[in-house]
């Protein structure tokens, strides 16, 4: 059979054949440099299972809206039953790298923390503290952006934008702000835990007060005493 429809079907096999391949790829690929990034076997995993739970927004949406076909009067296309295979290929690489972006600055700031107090659940509030103005910019950006793209007459890119604008608010406020914090808590040390054999491999800052820089001097640590500098050291 040829054609559009035997293409289409070659089209759709060889996407289906190949994609465990790129998933894995970028699953072990984001594994890695979260544990070279925190030094846990656990924080990854998280942020994986809450990734997955971000790009469940954005796949019901692409479902409800474009192919079930809610809301097509006023967004203005005309729903085929179906979606182009390709869709949530390109939107699952999109939305998953932006929702990483999320997942780093958060745990960033939490393992900074935790590194120079040793106390997790003061380095999961001033995580918060100190990343949430962040992306909460970030993510009102970010949607407005791709919200743009649902004026478009094609609907490719109705597609593209909507899924998108809708899981970025979701996965910066519910998923980084709400379920992941709480998790963290949660976990307690378990957070930190790392095989023994693994250890060699992170990365750890380790605090290194300048001259004068004391945590009890006037203004505390960040006070007229100096800041605190970190010296990164491979253990």
């Amino acid at each position: 059979m040829g054609g559009y429809p035997g293409e289409t079907t070659d089209f759709r096999a060889t996407l289906l054949d190949r994609l465990p391949y790129a998933v894995g790829i970028v699953l072990v690929a984001t594994y890695v440099t979260f544990f070279l990034m925190t030094g846990s076997v656990l924080l990854p995993a998280m942020a994986t299972v809450l990734n997955l739970l971000s790009l469940s927004v954005m796949f019901g949406c692409l479902v409800w809206v474009f192919q079930d076909g809610h809301l097509s009067g006023p967004l203005g296309f005309t729903p085929t039953g179906s979606i182009e295979p390709s869709i949530p290929v390109l939107m699952f690489c999109v939305a998953y790298g932006l929702s990483m972006d999320y997942e780093v600055f958060l745990p960033a700031r939490v393992t900074e923390e935790h590194q120079r107090t040793g106390d997790t659940v003061r380095a999961v509030g001033e995580g918060i503290r100190r990343s949430a103005p962040l992306i909460t910019a970030a993510a009102g950006i970010l949607a407005l952006s791709f919200l743009s793209y649902a004026t478009s007459g094609v609907v490719f890119l109705k597609e593209l934008g909507i899924g998108t604008a809708l899981t970025i608010p979701v996965d910066a406020t519910l998923v980084r702000v709400v379920l992941l914090p709480v998790t963290m808590r949660l976990a307690g040390r378990a957070n930190w835990w790392a095989p023994r054999p693994l250890r060699r491999f992170r990365v750890k800052e380790a605090p290194a007060r300048a001259p004068g820089n004391r945590a009890d001097s006037p203004g505390g640590e960040d006070g007229p005493g100096g800041e605190d500098v970190l010296r990164r050291e491979y253990v």
